[in-house]
């Protein structure tokens, strides 16, 4: 299957290929017209307080849809969608420590229903390869897309506020492009409030904590051209940092770069 077949298929259709095991790469460049979502799942004794995280710091934690305790179909994201399966790949997190990247979760999430204090609750979180079609529809580059990687992240020296045993520093995504290219970016994502909205930096990553580009440290490093600085947004990883610090019995998320592909439209 071509790039350009994930490129025009539905949601629905990328997420079966998911289920099937037939799609597990990064998900930038799939299916466009469609949001894309971040997703974390926890046991209830910790929801209360990830939820609180995420309403503290909308920036890196966009709420699009927090499911009904014990249910794993996105009602208003992805009907008939199934979160444990739909996902491209995930990761499982024992006491913060990440000990699986499985392609479904379905086993995991039982064994965890059984033995934790509480059923899962299913977070999903915006995510800004929903605006990429966005930017290439105004001849922006995204280089990742077109490396055929996955997107460049890092951990910042900004911290975000805590909630309970939540704390973490803000991961951003970058994307490099000219100046004049950065601030049609900046103006076309500012009001895409779902999907982190306009860049938190643009240019001088050693002033957000960044010092090498060349080594990301979640995802793919992607060619910046001489005439490019990197641009910055707010990255919905951040929970992953969250969960690594506050070290929940159980913690089930997206592996980075892997996302859930909603029904919902880029525009809503």
């Amino acid at each position: 299957m071509t790039d350009s077949s994930f490129a025009n298929m539905t949601g629905e259709q990328i997420r079966r290929l998911c289920r099937d095991g037939t799609f597990t790469g990064p998900t930038a460049g799939v299916a466009h017209g469609f949001a894309q979502a971040n997703l974390v799942i926890l046991p209830q004794e910790s929801a209360r307080d990830f939820r609180r995280f995420c309403e503290l710091n909308p920036k890196p934690c966009p709420l699009i849809e927090v499911a009904e305790p014990g249910v794993f179909e996105p009602r208003k994201a992805a009907p008939a969608a199934d979160l444990r399966t739909d996902l491209p790949r995930y990761r499982v997190y024992r006491d913060g420590v990440c000990t699986e990247r499985p392609t479904s979760i379905l086993s995991h999430c039982e064994q965890a229903s059984s033995s934790v204090e509480g059923p899962l609750i299913s977070f999903l979180i915006g995510c800004s390869f929903t605006f990429e079609s966005s930017l290439l529809a105004a001849g922006i580059p995204v280089r990742h897309i077109e490396e055929q990687c996955n997107v460049s992240m890092y951990r910042t020296n900004v911290a975000c506020r805590s909630a309970g045993a939540f704390e973490a520093p803000l991961v951003v995504s970058m994307r490099p492009m000219t100046p004049q290219q950065a601030d049609l970016a900046r103006r076309i994502t500012q009001p895409l409030s779902n999907t982190h909205g306009g860049p938190i930096q643009i240019g001088n990553a050693d002033a957000i904590g960044i010092h090498d580009l060349a080594k990301p440290d979640y995802g793919d490093p992607v060619t910046i051209h001489a005439d490019e600085i990197p641009v910055f947004w707010a990255c919905g990883v951040t929970p992953i940092e969250a969960i690594l610090r506050a070290k929940p019995t159980v913690a089930l998320t997206h592996e980075p770069g892997h996302m859930f592909v909603t029904d919902l439209s880029v525009d809503a």
